[in-house]
């Protein structure tokens, strides 16, 4: 896949290298839609986890994270925040946690609608 704002290797899972390309396509197609309205960098913190790195950083056992669907992405400030969330709502994710330091997006369809906090 060729991605304009974003590298496989910034999904990867910190204990596999190179585990970026288990990310789902049309959830990094949306992502980049989201990155391109936003028109400012998205700093992935997390992407694709194996279960124990899940596990090991407090992940849910059925994390949108284990099959390559979700992304955390870095904010450092309430307008950064509003202008990446903004960007998400906007490319069509239905999916948002809200945390003071990112924002955790994933297109799981197995799971409800929703916005959450952490």
């Amino acid at each position: 896949m060729n991605l304009n704002y974003f590298s496989l290797s910034e999904f990867d899972c910190p204990s596999l290298p190179n585990s970026g390309k288990n990310m789902d396509l049309q959830f990094l197609t949306k992502l980049e839609s989201a990155r391109k309205i936003a028109g400012i960098p998205f700093k992935i913190t997390s992407g694709y986890r194996t279960a124990d790195h899940n596990k090991s950083v407090g992940g849910v056992p059925n994390s949108s994270h284990l099959i390559g669907v979700a992304a955390d992405i870095a904010v450092g400030s309430g307008n950064e925040r509003y202008v990446i969330l903004n960007a998400l709502i906007r490319a069509g994710f239905k999916r948002l946690g809200v945390a003071k330091g990112f924002i955790h997006c994933d297109t799981d369809d197995t799971k409800p609608n929703s916005v959450w906090t952490y």
